[in-house]
């Protein structure tokens, strides 16, 4: 892990600086929830990435071929990819309130445990209705854990590490739908999904040995578990007094402004700025056709005369190497230029069908893939946390249906003009970044917060 951050740090910090800062960040409580936050993240990239290789053979499985009309094979399809966002939006609606009430960690638990019961509903489905409701479970644990995940590595790591070890976490996603296109490809769907249950079996014992977040318990007025937890999180010989009364001073100063509004506060005109930008990054990549290609990359492949099985191993090469580059990167170079870069290159997709989609998600990883995660779950004071978890979540939910559901018959109806709605919608978002998005980067959460509440 030393050699990894090594390369994370600014090259304008000092050798001891760097040293003391990865000694601090690598106790075993850190290491264990990190493990904890990429095992998530695997599995919710194993989710997302499940439909698209095994839609033949489901279809097969169900007695339902190509000949029987294309309209039963999309409304069925549709409906498959489409009922995970619904259970997006369902997840989304309770997350705030969710974490906020019990916490971080209690609430992982609560996600892990509908992750395996909805990949052992799909793997041993005997009728359709059974393989819908394993997707809405795995789609409502994934609504609460998409922002769960982010907000949790944010509010543990250090500062000069909080980028990325968020990244590297989320990278993980990428890592996750890659490995389930390559293993869809020699693994019967069936196998496929008890394998994808595998990484929240791993997380379960894990739990009982993570710390809940420092932040977290200063808000619910558990004070002095405060300093304890971080001495935990950077090691029992770091001096944690200064960060500690940091949050402690902010969260205190927040309580003192006693609005009880509860989810309405958010829409106060002073977190407007920040609710536009976390909003809007959230839902950029769903609009710009996420759901589409990870749901419809068989469909996009065959459509072309391209073998899915190397399109598939193809994009799920890309896609890892570019999310290592883009771990390296977010802590050096910025969140603001990583996601300027994406879009750049995604502008670019919809040109020739392998390219294309091996581009899309080799950019989606570079950048896309995680710092809207990243920037979301640090702008927020939290006392407004849970409620802006649910309203991102809602908008990457609703926006991801809206695109889940309606590829396959825009797919039908002009592939030349979905892709340039796509790359319309990507266009927007680099002008939207270029010119509101602020660095985050090298700045406590509490520095981040006081700078978007104005």
């Amino acid at each position: 892990m030393a050699e990894e951050v090594s390369l994370l740090s600014s090259p304008s910090e000092s050798s001891t600086s760097l040293l003391s800062e990865i000694s601090n960040a690598s106790t075993r409580a850190f290491v264990l929830a990190f493990t904890v936050g990429s095992c998530g993240a695997f599995a919710f990239g194993c989710i997302i990435g499940y439909s698209a290789p095994t839609q033949s053979s489901i279809m097969k499985d169900l007695n339902l071929s190509i000949a029987d009309a294309s309209s039963i094979l999309s409304i069925f399809y549709s409906l498959f990819g489409s009922i995970l966002t619904v259970g997006l939006i369902l997840g989304a609606l309770i997350c705030g309130k969710l974490t906020d009430l019990v916490g971080r960690v209690y609430t992982i638990w609560i996600t892990n445990i509908l992750f395996v019961i909805g990949w052992f509903a799909i793997a041993f489905a005997k009728a359709v209705w059974l393989l819908d409701l394993g997707r809405l479970l795995q789609g409502i644990s994934i609504g609460i854990s998409a922002y769960l995940g982010p907000v949790y590595i944010t509010e543990i790591a250090p500062r000069k590490l909080r980028g990325a070890a968020c990244s590297m976490s989320q990278l993980f996603t990428g890592v996750g739908i890659s490995v389930v296109y390559a293993l869809g490809t020699v693994v019967a769907w069936r196998n496929l999904a008890i394998l994808g249950s595998i990484p929240s079996l791993m997380i379960l014992p894990l739990l009982f040995f993570i710390p809940e977040s420092p932040r977290w318990l200063a808000k619910v007025g558990r004070e002095k578990e405060v300093e304890e937890i971080l001495s935990r999180l950077r090691g029992e010989n770091s001096d944690v007094s200064d960060e500690a009364g940091e949050i402690l001073a902010y969260t205190e100063h927040v309580k003192q402004q006693g609005d009880d509004r509860g989810f309405l506060k958010l829409f106060q005109r002073k977190y407007a700025f920040s609710l536009t930008i976390g909003v809007v990054l959230i839902a950029l990549p769903q609009l710009g056709g996420l759901s589409g290609y990870s749901f419809y990359t068989e469909s996009i492949f065959i459509s072309t005369g391209v073998s899915s099985d190397v399109g598939f191993i193809s994009t799920s090469i890309v896609q890892m190497l570019a999310g290592v580059l883009g771990t390296v990167l977010v802590d050096v170079s910025g969140r603001r230029s990583l996601l300027l870069e994406n879009h750049c290159w995604e502008t670019g997709t919809p040109i020739l069908a392998l390219i294309s989609v091996t581009l899309y998600f080799g950019s989606y990883g570079l950048g896309m893939g995680s710092i809207p995660s990243i920037i979301a779950s640090e702008i927020y004071p939290v006392d407004v946390k849970g409620a802006a978890g649910t309203m991102c979540g809602l908008a990457s939910s609703i926006s991801s249906w809206l695109i889940a559901y309606s590829f396959s018959f825009l797919f039908q109806w002009s592939t030349t003009g979905t892709f340039l709605m796509f790359t319309t919608v990507t266009g927007i978002g680099f002008v939207f970044i270029a010119k509101l998005v602020p660095e985050t980067r090298g700045k406590s959460l509490e520095e981040i917060q006081s700078l978007f509440s104005f």
